[in-house]
């Protein structure tokens, strides 16, 4: 058995010391305020950022690259693309009204997706599978960058755009109740939007991207609204 799960499980051993008594009040069912849909990379800590300690609050989603989408057959033999149920359970059958895309700076899915539409991918099946979930609706962005980015300012802006489409896909998606509210926000670890490290910064409400008017509909987080990238 290797060390790392002897520490995970002398770690989890405090949580339960720590959380037994938490879980009285959802023994039977849920019904989280928000569902967060973010990158399934080590460094987004996706309780923590929210400073989350409590069972049954968010209902966290992760996968490389924050999608909101699955392929599936579409019964003629090809495929069609769909909310992913990971997603849309807690909109369909917990009362959540609120749904959030979280990017973060520096993402992995969107660097491997920016440079397989310059020079292609080589990547295992699977992978590969999730790239061209992200290529589909990456792809006009890349065409509409602006002129002399280098390649790391090309990602970042890249994981705005990113945000925004599966934004829009919940938006537009008969699926998602009316009801539901949705929020694009980028969680920035390596100092690009100038707040402090973990910080996470709002780029979309509701499919609204212009950094001004999200000031105006929404002051009380107004310092909290930041785009690197208006198109």
């Amino acid at each position: 058995m290797r060390q790392t799960l002897v520490e995970l499980l002398e770690n989890n051993r405090e949580h339960a010391d720590a959380f037994h008594s938490r879980f009285d009040d959802v023994q039977e069912s849920q019904h989280p305020d928000a569902v967060t849909v973010c990158c399934s990379d080590s460094r987004v800590l996706q309780d923590a950022m929210w400073g989350n300690d409590v069972p049954g609050r968010i209902f966290t989603c992760g996968n490389i690259g924050n999608r909101v989408v699955q392929r599936v057959p579409d019964g003629d033999g090809g495929t069609r693309d769909v909310v992913s149920g990971d997603v849309l359970y807690p909109l369909a059958h917990t009362g959540t009204d609120t749904a959030v895309v979280v990017g973060h700076t520096g993402c992995g899915a969107v660097t491997a997706t920016y440079d397989a539409i310059d020079d292609g991918a080589d990547e295992p099946a699977g992978i590969a599978h999730c790239v061209d979930l992200l290529r589909t609706r990456l792809e006009p962005g890349v065409d509409a960058l602006p002129d002399g980015l280098g390649h790391d300012a090309a990602v970042n802006h890249l994981v705005e755009y990113n945000v925004d489409r599966q934004v829009e896909f919940l938006l537009e998606s008969e699926d998602v109740p009316d009801d539901v509210s949705v929020a694009g926000v980028v969680y920035d670890f390596q100092d690009v939007y100038g707040g402090q490290r973990g910080e996470v910064h709002v780029v979309n409400v509701d499919g609204e991207t212009d950094g001004e008017t999200l000031r105006d509909d929404y002051p009380e987080i107004d310092s909290r609204i930041e785009r690197l990238w208006e198109y």
